[in-house]
């Protein structure tokens, strides 16, 4: 099975570039380096010969973020690392360009597609001593080629849901052949370690999901920024939407008006080429959207406010009491659904969501019974929560905080501690 995949993907290698090109045109790909994913000439190799490489391939923008602390920590404990970080979409790499100028020794480059002579002059190229994949990024050319080269692999954050399982399980044969290269795995809850053993993986251990790890904080310049327009109103969020679910929070903005008019919503939408759609939408509402791209100031007289940029969002939930974290709410994100509320939990937000919540099941649970999050199910329900919000005199940001900070260090300390000896190829112990 592994060889009909190999040929199949060389032989749809050449519809695979005219995919890239066509969402080049769509504008879903970077409009200078989408050719890093398909040739070979591309790759634009640049490497410390000095230094061990150590590749992370992390597919969007939470799965970027969740590696860094660990890299963060790496280049603490050790001088002679070099990283490279690959993803596989837009978004995720315009946040890198922001994100890894505090590094000087980390490179991002796209992900090229898993064609087998295509990953094997990637991996033939770069030289990777370790190679990390993040959540649910199984790729069998890759994993295959690794093997063949002897290079160590690890998945971390590694997620496998039941719907997932159930597919693999339909090919349990190749399934157990991939899976039994990886060296190390780390499981984001305790379903993937089960499904993680029945699929022939080898030192499975469940420290939790590395998107608890935070380590990014507001600095008093970008408060102070903005804290003069946003002292005057209040505000609430509704982040990492989705189609469909921008309406639904529009409406139930629309009828907390009705209760106070010095009340407006700031909007992140999961992916920003939307952000035209949502204030066109805002406007057929007749509520006045104001587009937040980067630097911007917030106008006070904005009923909406749409962030059009990548890395700064906390900044603009800061004063926020509530937000409404998306992906959550529609039924077709039955078993794929659910979006990090951990950015907002951070600044004393409290979180409501919709009932679909699989990818963060356990750290909703964990919010839950702290009371730090509620499910709801219609306008009501929010409407409800928030008015209720609004009339509490401040947040308890040090209660939630602190909550997020134990997590975090703690699920940071376990990672590092199977990282390091990942490395330095010593014995696993539980």
């Amino acid at each position: 099975m592994i060889q009909i995949y190999r040929f199949l993907t060389n032989l749809i290698y050449p519809i695979i570039i005219l995919l890239i090109f066509f969402r080049k045109l769509k504008k879903k790909e970077d409009n200078k380096r989408f050719k890093e994913k398909i040739f070979l000439s591309s790759f634009n190799i640049k490497k410390d010969q000095k230094k061990k490489l150590i590749w992370f391939h992390a597919a969007s923008i939470g799965e970027f973020k969740s590696i860094l602390p660990i890299i963060s920590r790496l280049n603490e404990e050790r001088k002679d690392l070099e990283f490279l970080i690959t993803t596989v979409t837009l978004s995720s790499g315009n946040l890198a360009s922001e994100e890894l100028k505090r590094f000087n020794n980390v490179q991002h480059r796209f992900f090229p597609v898993d064609v087998d002579f295509i990953i094997k002059n990637f991996i033939k190229m770069w030289k990777p001593m370790a190679i990390f994949l993040v959540d649910s990024e199984i790729w069998p050319n890759l994993i295959t080629n690794a093997n063949k080269f002897k290079i160590p692999l690890a998945i971390l954050n590694a997620r496998i849901t039941s719907k997932s399982y159930k597919k693999w399980s339909l090919v349990l044969p190749v399934a157990k052949e991939i899976f039994k290269n990886f060296s190390l795995c780390l499981s984001s809850n305790k379903e993937t370690e089960k499904h993680l053993h029945k699929l022939n993986a080898k030192n499975i251990f469940h420290v939790g999901n590395i998107k608890l790890i935070n380590e990014n904080e507001i600095t008093k310049d970008e408060i102070g920024s903005i804290e003069s327009v946003q002292s005057r109103k209040k505000y609430w969020c509704a982040i990492s939407t989705h189609d469909e679910e921008e309406k639904f929070c529009l409406n139930v903005h629309l009828k907390l008006r009705e209760k106070n008019q010095n009340i407006s919503i700031i909007i992140a939408p999961r992916h920003l080429e939307r952000v035209s759609q949502i204030k066109e939408l805002s406007n057929q509402l007749k509520l006045t959207a104001q587009v937040l791209n980067k630097d911007n100031i917030i106008n006070e007289k904005s009923d909406v406010i749409i962030i059009n940029s990548f890395g700064n969002l906390k900044k603009f939930i800061k004063f926020s009491k509530s937000a409404f974290v998306g992906k959550s709410l529609l039924s077709k994100f039955k078993d794929k659904g659910g979006q990090n509320p951990l950015d907002a939990v951070k600044v004393g937000c409290k979180i409501y969501h919709g009932p679909f919540v699989d990818n963060f099941s356990e750290i909703y649970k964990t919010l839950e019974i702290n009371d730090i999050s509620k499910e709801i199910n219609n306008e009501g329900e929010l409407i409800n929560f928030l008015v209720k919000d609004f009339k509490e005199d401040h947040k308890d940001i040090n209660k939630y905080s602190s909550l997020i900070d134990k997590l975090s260090q703690k699920t940071l300390n376990d990672t590092m501690r199977y990282v390091n000896k990942f490395l330095l190829n010593e014995t696993y112990k539980t």
